[in-house]
C-alpha cells in the first residue's frame, strides 16, 4: 500500500534565497500564500517522498521564500530545489456548495449539454486572473481528436459537475 497516494502538490521548490538557508517556492495555492497555512509539507523529487517543516515564510515578489526548519546554510537549500510540495488530502480546507478543488476536478469526462463527449480534463491552468481554464484532450470515445481550452465559468460555461459520476456537463460549441 502506498503511505502517500493521499497527498496534493500544492507548489514546488524552485530555487535558493539568499545564504542562510531560505529557498524560493512557486505555490500553486489561491491566494498563493495560502501555501504558509501548510506548516508540514510533503516533499518529492522522483519517487522520494519525506516531510519537513517551515518555520517561516513570506510573499516576495511574485512568489514566496520560505524558510525550512534546521536548513541554515545556502548549500543544504541547494538540495531542496526541484522538489515539489504536497500536502494530505486531508489537510485541505473544506469548500462551499459547488466548489471544486482542481485535482477533484483533472480525469473528469467533459459533454455539452448535447451530450457530446469532448474528452477528459487533462489539467487545470490559470488564465492570469481573468479565470481558471479547463485542459480537455480528447479520447477515443470523443466526438473528434481536438484538445480544447475551455474557460471554467462555473454557472456559465460549466453548468454541471458530478464528481461520482465522473461527469462535467458545459455550454460549449465543440467547433469553438
Amino acid at each position: 500500500m502506498n503511505k502517500y497516494k493521499d497527498l496534493i502538490t500544492i507548489g514546488k521548490i524552485t530555487s535558493v534565497y539568499g545564504v542562510k538557508g531560505w529557498v524560493k517556492v512557486f505555490s500553486f495555492t489561491e491566494p498563493m500564500d495560502q501555501i504558509l497555512d501548510y506548516t508540514q509539507w510533503f516533499i518529492r523529487n522522483d519517487d522520494d517522498w519525506r516531510t519537513i517543516e517551515v518555520d517561516s515564510g513570506r510573499s516576495h515578489g511574485k512568489g514566496m521564500v520560505v524558510h525550512i526548519q534546521g536548513c541554515d546554510d545556502r548549500e543544504i537549500a541547494k538540495r531542496y530545489c526541484g522538489y515539489e510540495i504536497a500536502v494530505e488530502k486531508t489537510a485541505l480546507a473544506e469548500l462551499e456548495e459547488d466548489d471544486f478543488y482542481w485535482h477533484e476536478l483533472e480525469g473528469l469526462i467533459v459533454w455539452t449539454t448535447d451530450n457530446q463527449k469532448l474528452g477528459r480534463i487533462d489539467y487545470m491552468m490559470s488564465a492570469g486572473g481573468a479565470n481558471d481554464v479547463m485542459v480537455v484532450k480528447a479520447n477515443r470515445d470523443s466526438i473528434d481528436k481536438r484538445e480544447r481550452m475551455i474557460p471554467y465559468l462555473y454557472g456559465d460555461i460549466v453548468k454541471k459537475i458530478n464528481l461520482a459520476e465522473k461527469r462535467v456537463e458545459v455550454d460549449w460549441d465543440p467547433d469553438f
